[in-house]
């Protein structure tokens, strides 16, 4: 039986949502996964589409949730087991005032200092199947300065320089994560600003295997 994926993409549109999660629907599609797609918040409210998942992608970056539609999720990933993943704002700087929702996923993005630049991504974990098998690379993009829980098992990072916030020259950030939320997995990756930026191969490469890794697929 094949596994069961919600998608529910909005948000502010200079995120390419609908481009981006569209992108991610036929990677997975091809893996064999059945995905749902979604452009409303209200889907979290669905009992019996929540409890029939496997997994559940939310990009929707600067969005508000509904404290209802907040409850159906986070229950769905605690209680239920339903498992969670996504990238870059859509997921991880998705509901600002919700500090629950940021607990699920394991953190939130705060500031990409300069904005568009060049920076590398170093794998940390080279034995996760997330993560076998690639090399550190190289992203023109945003690099994403994030407040993240400790308890994150961190698999790829990015050390800022101090070019644009000296303060900062030489901190080690997360890029790459996975983290138990409850009876959930929960798989991260802070790439994607724009669609082009998964014309870089190894950045496609890991949120396509961030959504399967969380439902047992790769």
């Amino acid at each position: 039986m094949s596994k069961s994926v919600l998608m529910v993409y909005g948000g502010w549109p200079g995120h390419d949502p609908k481009e981006t999660t569209h992108l991610f629907a036929g990677l997975l599609e091809e893996a064999g996964l059945d995905v749902t797609l979604s452009e409303s918040l209200d889907s979290f409210l669905d009992k019996d589409l929540m409890s029939s998942l496997d997994l559940v992608a939310p990009i929707h970056t600067m969005s508000s949730i509904t404290d209802e539609q907040e409850a159906g999720l986070l229950h769905a990933a605690r209680e239920g087991g339903v498992n969670v993943a996504g990238w870059h704002g859509g997921t991880a700087d998705a509901f600002r005032d919700n500090t629950e929702y940021q607990f699920m996923i394991g953190g939130q993005w705060v500031a990409h200092p300069g904005n568009i630049i060049d920076y590398r991504v170093n794998i940390r974990d080279h034995e996760h199947p997330i993560t076998a098998g690639i090399r550190d690379f190289d992203m023109h993009s945003e690099q994403y300065y994030m407040h993240t829980d400790p308890s994150n098992e961190v698999l790829a990072t990015t050390t800022f320089n101090g070019d644009h916030a000296e303060w900062i020259d030489g901190t080690v950030m997360p890029v790459v994560w996975t983290r138990r939320y409850g009876k959930a997995k929960i798989a991260y990756c802070s790439l994607g600003h724009v669609i082009a930026d998964f014309d870089v191969p190894e950045a496609r490469e890991l949120v396509r295997r961030c959504l399967l890794w969380a439902v047992d697929s790769l």
